[in-house]
């Protein structure tokens, strides 16, 4: 599928939109409308290497996906890859880009593909409609973020890791 991208202007400094995506544990703020089931696989959500796996698709066909943070230019430039599908066997990559636009507008610019080797996975992205689905739901999710970067509301608290001891002590 894809590349499916989607653009938008916020009114906000890119250092301080750069951080709200940089955030993975923020990241179901914006996003839950099409991905659910969004759980963190590190500790750590900020940062080269972290992590999470979220479910992902059309009503058709909805499957689990994994990304991790793969490349960290602040702020201009975030790369996640991942994988997905049955068996793990699809790659996916999300690029995220953040430029000036005049004023105090930053343009953010996010990207995805998935890149299916076997042609049954290809076949079923086609039929379900996923790359149309996931413009849409990218769309949205900058409008979403957007609105939060620009009402200057507390955003919502971040997701934890399940098991963690949030005592920075290990004692409660």
């Amino acid at each position: 599928m894809g590349p499916v991208s989607a653009e938008i202007e916020v009114d906000a400094p890119r250092e301080r939109v750069f951080a709200a995506i940089a955030d993975l544990a923020r990241r179901p703020s914006f996003t839950d409308h099409f991905l659910s089931g969004f759980h963190l696989t590190r500790i750590e959500s900020r940062g080269v290497g972290a992590g999470a796996r979220f479910r992902s698709g059309s009503r058709r066909r909805s499957v689990w996906m994994d990304t991790a943070i793969e490349q960290v230019e602040p702020p201009h430039r975030l790369i996640e890859r991942g994988r997905g599908g049955r068996g793990n066997r699809i790659p996916g990559t999300t690029a995220w880009e953040l430029t000036e636009a005049g004023g105090s507008l930053t343009r953010v610019r996010v990207s995805h593909w998935t890149e299916p080797s076997n042609h049954v996975d290809r076949a079923l992205e086609a039929l379900a409609g996923s790359a149309r689905a996931a413009e849409r739901g990218w769309r949205e999710a900058l409008r979403r973020l957007r609105d939060q970067l620009e009402s200057g509301e507390t955003p919502p608290p971040p997701l934890a890791v399940a098991g963690r001891n949030p005592h920075a002590t290990g004692i409660p």
